[in-house]
C-alpha cells in the first residue's frame, strides 16, 4: 500500500459520498435518513466548507473533515479498515490543531475505542435528542500535550 494524503477536490465528492453512504447503510443500527444523491450533496458542501483530507492509493479510501478544531466527518472504506488509514488521517490533522473535538454515536464502540486509543477523552454523553438520527451520542476531545 502506497498511502498518500491530500486535500479533497470537488472530484472526490462522489467516491467519498459512496464510502460514507456504504458505512451508514452497513451499520444496521443507524437510520438511513438520506438517499445517495443527498449523501453526494452533503460531501460537496463539506469539501467546500471544511478542511477535508483524503487518503488515497491511488483512489480515495477514506477522509477526515475538520473545521475550527471540530471533526465533522471521518470515514474509511470498509475493506480498508484496520490498516492504519484512520490513524494516518487523524495524525495528519493533529499536526495542525492544538485541540480536536467530535461527536460519535454511543453504539459505535469501535470508533470510541479508536478515539480513546488516540488520546481522546469522553466529556459528554447525550440521549440523542440533539442529533438528526436521534441516537445516543458521546462528545470526545483531544488536546495536544504541553
Amino acid at each position: 500500500m502506497s498511502l498518500t494524503l491530500s486535500p479533497a477536490t470537488p472530484r472526490d465528492a462522489a467516491p467519498l459520498a459512496r464510502i460514507l453512504g456504504d458505512w451508514l447503510r452497513g451499520t444496521g443500527w443507524i437510520p438511513v435518513l438520506h438517499n445517495r444523491g443527498e449523501d453526494l450533496g452533503f460531501l460537496r458542501r463539506m469539501i467546500a466548507s471544511h478542511r477535508v483530507l483524503v487518503a488515497r492509493d491511488p483512489d480515495p479510501m477514506g477522509f477526515i473533515a475538520v473545521k475550527q478544531g471540530d471533526i465533522a466527518g471521518f470515514c474509511v472504506a470498509e475493506q480498508q479498515r484496520s490498516r492504519g488509514i484512520g490513524k494516518a488521517l487523524l495524525d495528519a490533522v493533529k499536526e495542525g490543531e492544538p485541540r480536536l473535538a467530535l461527536w460519535t454515536f454511543q453504539a459505535n464502540t469501535r470508533a470510541i475505542t479508536f478515539y480513546a486509543r488516540e488520546g481522546f477523552a469522553e466529556v459528554e454523553r447525550t440521549d440523542g435528542a440533539g442529533n438528526e438520527e436521534r441516537l445516543p451520542d458521546v462528545r470526545m476531545i483531544w488536546r495536544r500535550a504541553p
